[in-house]
Formats: structure tokens, sequence, C-alpha cells
């Protein structure tokens, strides 16, 4: 099966409350009318627990700026805790890993005692650390990120990553998940695809069939600095398209779901900037820094998250109001916006969604 971009919907890993599903039916009517103010709930609130990392990745926005390392206040991860029976899902992820936050853990089971689904991103390291975890709070799904399907490959880009560690402790947790007969975590790959590495593409597919997990997910490198220029995809359509096709295949042959971005000039986008963007109806993002964002791949600030202020009234704040009111107006979004790079909505058509240097990608620390 080949998925592309993200819809309005998020991962459905489990049956919504009523309650759930009341804010989501309300949320997304708020999409459609492109409503300024809302009176949802945001379907997802998307945590960066820390913008350090255990590994030194060479793509990594944080080889071109000025990362100060932030760290998650648990005083403000619990004042979510009232809406954690309102949103879809709880996401833990950001610019850094978020498993080497100290009280990781500890989040897992605070979200775990509410409705929403937990939701992680990770470079894998250290998955042996929260293993226990991972079932003990019933985690629905959690991606971990691979750039090679050989040691040789992967650890050369991601600087400190070990794929036999990684693999085995996965296998490991498909072991248990099938002895207790789960059907979640669900578990994907995420594979970021540049120069060197693509022709692996195929064999990542093979090790997450022989691993036992479900999908590939596939992210195009954006390039932030200029030392990198020579791994991006950019002008190499035929070489994509050839490498995507024999993993399609590959995909079929194992049942395994591959999640692809479009090739360029067939991105639904067309000549928009971007596709259209829902993140500030849907997601609420706040950085580790303490700052809300609009997402996690804009410098946008918009203000320091005050856990005493009532929620509601931050999120129809005068930022969310004008935000909402011009993310998909292509004359007046603001300038991050007409070169997004998110994934999941920016323009694959156009380069700048390829090539960031010498542009501000990321927020300033704080």
């Amino acid at each position: 099966m080949i998925i592309r971009a993200k819809t309005k919907n998020l991962f459905s890993g489990k049956e919504l409350t009523a309650k759930q599903q009341a804010n989501s039916d309300l949320n997304i009517k708020e999409i459609d009318e492109g409503a300024t103010v809302v009176k949802s709930y945001p379907r997802r609130l998307v945590f960066e627990l820390t913008n350090a990392c255990n590994l030194n990745c060479v793509m990594c926005g944080r080889n071109a700026a000025d990362f100060k390392p932030t760290v998650f206040d648990m005083d403000v991860f619990r004042s979510f805790e009232p809406l954690m029976d309102s949103v879809e899902e709880v996401t833990l992820m950001g610019w850094g890993e978020p498993t080497i936050h100290p009280h990781f853990n500890e989040m897992l089971e605070i979200i775990n005692k509410h409705s929403a689904r937990k939701y992680f991103c990770t470079n894998g390291m250290n998955l042996k650390k929260i293993k226990d975890a991972i079932f003990d709070y019933n985690v629905d799904v959690f991606a971990v990120s691979l750039d090679g399907a050989t040691d040789e490959t992967n650890g050369r880009i991601r600087r400190g990553s070990k794929i036999e560690v990684i693999k085995e402790d996965l296998k490991d947790i498909v072991r248990i998940k099938k002895e207790r007969g789960l059907k979640y975590p669900w578990i994907n790959f995420v594979f970021c695809a540049m120069q060197s590495n693509i022709r692996e593409l195929p064999a990542l597919v093979r090790l997450a069939a022989e691993v036992g997990i479900e999908e590939v997910k596939v992210v195009y490198l954006t390039v932030f600095e200029e030392s990198l220029l020579h791994e991006t995809l950019w002008g190499h359509e035929a070489l994509v398209r050839e490498v995507f096709e024999e993993a399609i295949k590959v995909g079929e042959e194992l049942g395994i779901v591959l999640k692809l971005p479009h090739y360029v000039g067939e991105d639904v986008a067309g000549d928009k900037k971007h596709k259209d963007c829902f993140v500030s109806w849907r997601d609420f993002f706040l950085g580790s820094d303490g700052y809300v964002r609009p997402c996690m791949s804009t410098p946008i600030h918009f203000f320091e998250y005050d856990k005493d202020r009532d929620f509601m009234e931050m999120w129809n704040s005068k930022e969310y109001q004008n935000y909402r009111s011009i993310v998909n107006d292509q004359k007046k979004m603001d300038a991050p916006c007409t070169r997004c790079y998110q994934s999941s909505h920016c323009n694959w058509n156009r380069k700048e969604s390829w090539i960031q240097v010498g542009e501000q990608f990321s927020p300033d620390w704080e």
C-alpha cells in the first residue's frame, strides 16, 4: 500500500471516545470553514521535549544554527492533563531526541491515564531503556529514524546510531507484542532520502519486514548548509522514481506500507507555495524553550506559554487568529511559510522545499 502526504485526519490507532469524536468533528468543520476563532480544542498536542540529541546527524539543522539546549518543563506538561481526554493524540517530538528527557517514561504514564493516543519519534538508541514503558503505558505508535539499511551508511549519516542495536531492540519489542497478542504499538521506519543513501531504500523495506514492523516512511532531505548541497535529490527525479518504483515492488511483495512524498511535478500543491496547511487548527505545538510556535518547521514564535493562562484564550490569541487567516493565502502568508519545508505540507514541486541554505529555518533559542 502506498500513502502520500498527511490529510486532515491523524493516525487512527484506536477508536475515539465520544468526547474526542465530538471535538474532532467540530475541529474538522472549523478547518473547512477557515474559522479564525475556534471552539474546538486542537486534535493533537505536539511537545518538543528537548532540542538536544544523543546523535550528531550530518543533515540536522543544529549544525547550521545556534541551538542553545532547552528541556520541556514537567509542571508545564502536567498543566495539559485536562485536555488529554479531548485531544486525539499527544505527540512527543521536535528538534531533539525525546527519549533523553529525564521524565520521558513519566510523561507516557501521565498520558496513559487519559484517552489520548501516545506517539513519539526516536533515533532508536534508547529503545532498551524505554521498552517496558512502551508496554506498561500502551504506546500506540512510534517512529524510528534510520537513514540506511547498512550500518556503514546509516552510521555515516546518523553519527552515533548503531543499526544492529536498533534492529535487535525492535525485534524484542515486536516479539513481546506478538506474545501478548497486541495490535500496537504500530511502528515505522522514517528514512531521510539523499543521493548517498537512496539506493538502500528497497533494502530498508526488506529490513522492516525482517524486524516485523509495518511501515517505511520516506522524507526528502532538506539541505540547510552548503556543505550538503551535493546530497540533495532536487534535479534527480529519474533516480528518485527508479528507486521508489523498486521499493514499491518490494513493499507489495512483503506487505510493508510505504509512505512516500510526491515526485517533483506531481505534488498536489501544484504551483502554490505549499499544500493547504491546517496545523494552526489541528495541532498545538509547544517548544522545549517554552514558546508556542505554529509548527516545528518554522522560526516563528507566537508567545511564551503560561500554564496559568486559560488554554482557549491562548488557542484563540491574536497570533493564532492572524496565522489562521493568512497561512493559506498565497499573498499574505509569512515568509517562512512561502518556503515551507515541513514534509507533510510543503510543495515538492518547489526548490525551496529542498534547499534552505542561507534562510532562517529554526527558531532563535531562548
